[in-house]
C-alpha cells in the first residue's frame, strides 16, 4: 500500500517551521515600549498567544485559521444534503479561542475573516444560516462578543464556491497573576491530557487524501456505522470556561499546550530542558485508527500529525491533580493523569506507544 504522509499532501513542517521562526524573529524587532511599560510573550518558544500590558491588566491576542475542514463539509453535503456548516462556523472560532486561552486569557472579542471568490458564496441561504449559527454558538460557549470582521472577495486567489476561514480574538488576563507561561513549568509537574472530540481542525489534508482513495469516499462506513465524513466533521471542544473554572477554583496551572499541528510533539512546546514522560494516553477514536490504516502510517508518524484522542495538555503540581480533575469532570470533559515532567533533554516519551519525539522534531517557539 502506498503511504500517505502529511508532508506529501500539502503541509510540510520542515518547510513551514523555519519561515515561522524567521517571522517571529522579525516580529520582535517591531516591539515598541512606552512609558507605561510593555510585557509580551512573543519571544518565547512556548506560547500560542501574544500578551501585552495595558495599565494594571494584561491583554492577549491571537489569529488562527480553520484550514480545509470546510471542503469536507462541501463533499458531505452532496452525500447527505446537510450543509454541516454549523460545525464549520463553530470550529473556526474553536481554533482561535483554544489558542488564546492557553495563556490564561478570558476571551472578550472575536473577529471574523471570510475570504471568498465572489459574492455567490454568500447567496446559499441554508449554508449561511448554519454557518453564522455555528459561529454565534461558539462565541457564546467562549463567552466572547462577536465583533464583526472582514469578507473580502478574492477572485483569482480563492477557488470558486469555496471559502478561506479564519479570524482573531482578544482576551484579558486579570489579575495579572493568572498569566500562564512556560516560566512556571517545573520538574515534577503532572501532565493532564484532555480527551478530544475527534480530529478537530488539524490534519485535514491527510483526512481528505484518505477519502480520495476510498471507493465510497466520505460515505465509507466506519466500524460503528457512522460515515467517515461525519466522523471527520465532529465539533471541536472549546475549553474557555474550563480554564476559567480551574483558575477560579484555585488550581495553579503551570502551563497549557493546545495539541494541534505537530500532534503530540506539542507537549514539549515549552522552553527549557524538560523531558515529558507520558505513561497513559486515551485510546484514539475510530476515525484516527481508520486514517492511520488507510494512510499506511506508523504510530510514530500518526502521533506526530494528529491529536489521536487528546487535544489539550495541562501541566500542574501533583497536589492539584485531584481538584483539577473534579473541575474538568464537572465541565463534562474527560481527563487522565497521563505522566510527569522531569529535568532532562527536551523530548516527549510516549511509553504506551514506544515513541520518543526529540527536540529536533519540533523546532518552534
Amino acid at each position: 500500500m502506498k503511504k500517505i504522509t502529511y508532508g506529501k499532501v500539502g503541509d510540510n513542517y520542515d518547510t513551514k517551521d523555519p519561515i515561522k521562526k524567521m517571522a517571529q524573529l522579525f516580529a520582535r524587532q517591531t516591539i515598541i515600549k512606552d512609558k507605561s511599560g510593555f510585557f509580551e510573550t512573543s519571544d518565547s518558544r512556548g506560547e500560542s498567544a501574544f500578551v501585552w500590558q495595558m495599565g494594571n491588566i494584561l491583554m492577549a491576542s491571537v489569529v488562527e485559521g480553520l484550514g480545509t475542514k470546510n471542503l469536507v463539509a462541501d463533499e458531505m453535503r452532496k452525500i447527505s444534503q446537510k450543509t454541516f456548516y454549523d460545525v464549520i462556523g463553530y470550529d473556526t472560532v474553536a481554533t482561535i479561542i483554544n489558542d488564546l486561552i492557553t495563556v490564561g486569557a478570558k476571551p472578550r472579542v472575536v473577529h471574523a475573516y471570510w475570504a471568498i471568490e465572489d459574492n455567490s458564496w454568500l447567496q446559499d441561504k441554508a449554508r449561511m444560516t448554519d454557518f453564522v449559527t455555528g459561529w454565534r454558538d461558539a462565541c457564546k460557549v467562549s463567552m466572547a462578543t462577536w465583533g464583526g470582521g472582514e469578507t473580502p472577495t478574492l477572485k483569482g486567489i480563492i477557488e470558486k464556491d469555496t471559502v478561506d476561514l479564519g479570524g482573531s480574538a482578544i482576551g484579558v488576563i486579570d489579575p495579572k497573576d493568572k498569566l500562564i507561561t512556560d516560566k512556571k513549568l517545573k520538574a515534577g509537574d503532572r501532565i493532564l491530557l484532555l480527551k478530544s472530540s475527534g480530529i478537530n481542525c488539524n490534519g485535514l489534508s491527510l483526512a481528505r487524501a484518505v477519502a480520495k482513495k476510498l471507493s465510497k469516499g466520505y460515505a465509507t462506513k466506519l466500524p460503528s456505522g457512522k460515515m467517515y465524513g461525519e466522523a471527520v466533521l465532529t465539533k471541536t471542544n472549546i475549553y474557555a470556561k474550563l480554564i476559567q473554572d480551574l483558575q477560579g477554583g484555585g488550581v495553579n496551572i503551570h502551563y497549557v499546550s493546545n495539541i494541534t499541528g505537530h500532534g503530540l510533539r506539542k507537549i514539549m512546546r515549552a522552553r527549557g530542558e524538560f523531558t515529558y514522560i507520558i505513561e497513559k494516553v486515551f485510546n484514539p477514536q475510530e476515525v484516527f485508527t481508520f486514517i492511520q490504516k488507510h494512510a499506511g502510517l506508523s504510530d510514530e508518524e500518526i502521533y506526530q500529525t494528529l491529536n489521536m484522542g487528546q487535544d489539550y495538555t495541562i501541566f500542574l503540581p501533583a497536589k492539584e491533580v485531584k481538584r483539577a480533575q473534579e473541575i474538568i469532570k464537572k465541565n463534562k470533559f474527560e481527563s487522565i493523569d497521563a505522566g510527569y515532567v522531569k529535568k532532562g533533554p527536551r523530548q516527549v516519551v510516549i511509553k504506551p506507544k514506544n515513541i520518543i519525539f526529540t527536540s529536533e522534531t519540533l523546532d518552534l517557539r
